[in-house]
């Protein structure tokens, strides 16, 4: 199986209502200095795999996390709601060879804090299962 990383960021790319393209303005597990609006995943700690009762399917949990910077707050908020709402109408796809039964946001966009910069930056934990 793929990093999950990677297929968030394909499952992102692909809701052009998002307009979200990487190494553009989304990225992976580090957030650059520029440009001030952007995406950025981060890879969780997840939950313990599970073996079926076949002993050959086996389920995963892992977590990501979602930063969203913005210059304006109630922008950076309106994105954040769109990226959970994209994510909750997700079930049984397959990405990279994937099966994701669900990616489900675990907390509401919060705010994390404001970088150096004066932008906010705003938090969202996500679940998932996938085989």
């Amino acid at each position: 199986m793929q990093v999950l990383s990677e297929d968030i960021k394909d499952m992102l790319e692909a809701d052009s209502s998002l307009g979200l393209i990487f190494p553009t303005n989304l990225f992976i597990g580090r957030e650059p200095a520029k440009p001030d609006e952007t995406v950025t995943i981060f890879d969780g700690y997840g939950f313990p795999a599970n073996i079926s009762l076949d002993n050959e399917s086996i389920y995963e949990y892992p977590s990501f996390q979602i930063r969203v910077r913005a210059t304006r707050y109630d922008d950076g908020m309106e994105l954040a709601k769109k990226i959970v709402d994209s994510f909750q109408v997700r079930a049984n796809e397959t990405w990279n060879g994937t099966l994701y039964m669900f990616v489900r946001a675990t907390s509401n966009p919060t705010l994390l804090d404001w970088d150096e910069n004066g932008n906010c930056r705003i938090i969202i934990n996500f679940n998932t299962q996938r085989r």
